[in-house]
């Protein structure tokens, strides 16, 4: 079961934040103020890709805003020493928008790869739970091709894999599930049910006004970008 709002641990606090979103560009900015908690979805509309990956990045601490804090599990990004934000980082999966796939290696070593850099749990554990989530997800087992090789439902299900491996506390899906909607939801809200349930948080950012708008998604909050702040939105 959930736990009750006082009970609930905060997982990601972004404080009077400016965030740079194209910096090398039209040097365009956002202001967010959000925090979430553990139990809870959080659904972000965004206007384009980009901006959704650079508030993903900026919740990993992969960049650093130019105004304000960004607190994961109550540590602020900026003040950690590249090893501890390393080891923090084993507690996020992600979904990245554009696949971020390793050609040259397979599907497996690219699902396990995060969870080995970032922490010191045995390979052969690993690859055992990887196949449990790839059952999961839908596929028989964890893909051995390469990703040039897999259908585009079956590479969003390897995707999800990798992000749920490690049991993160926050999850980061960026435009998940763009083209395979019907195929992967009822897999997809299951294993959000189930990260929620042991307190993780997750946050679902969608350029996607049908996905951002479906009442079957178990949203806690809903958010959209409007103009250049995020704006909490009424259910």
């Amino acid at each position: 079961m959930i736990k009750s709002i006082e009970e609930r641990r905060v997982i990601l606090s972004f404080s009077d934040v400016s965030l740079m979103i194209d910096p090398v560009g039209r040097g365009e900015s956002v202001d967010v103020g959000l925090k979430l908690l553990g139990g809870e979805l959080s659904l972000i509309r965004v206007e384009r890709q980009r901006q959704g990956t650079a508030l993903g990045d900026a919740c990993a601490g992969l960049t650093l805003p130019r105004k304000g804090q960004v607190y994961f599990l109550g540590k602020e990004w900026s003040q950690l020493p590249p090893d501890t934000a390393n080891a923090l980082r084993g507690r996020i999966g992600r979904v990245f928008a554009r696949g971020s796939w390793l050609g040259h290696l397979p599907l497996l070593e690219n699902i396990l790869l995060p969870q080995l850099h970032h922490t010191r749990r045995p390979e052969t554990e690993l690859r055992d739970e990887a196949v449990m989530l790839a059952q999961k997800f839908g596929l028989p087992g964890v893909p051995l091709g390469h990703s040039n090789d897999s259908l585009p439902v079956d590479l969003q299900r390897a995707a999800c894999v990798r992000a749920f491996l490690g049991q993160p506390l926050l999850l980061l899906l960026e435009e998940q599930n763009a083209g395979c909607f019907k195929e992967m939801m009822p897999n997809l809200i299951n294993a959000i049910r189930e990260v929620r349930n042991r307190g993780a948080a997750v946050m679902w950012l969608t350029s996607d006004k049908f996905i951002w708008r479906d009442q079957s998604i178990p949203a806690t909050r809903r958010y959209r970008l409007a103009g250049h702040k995020l704006m909490e939105v009424s259910r």
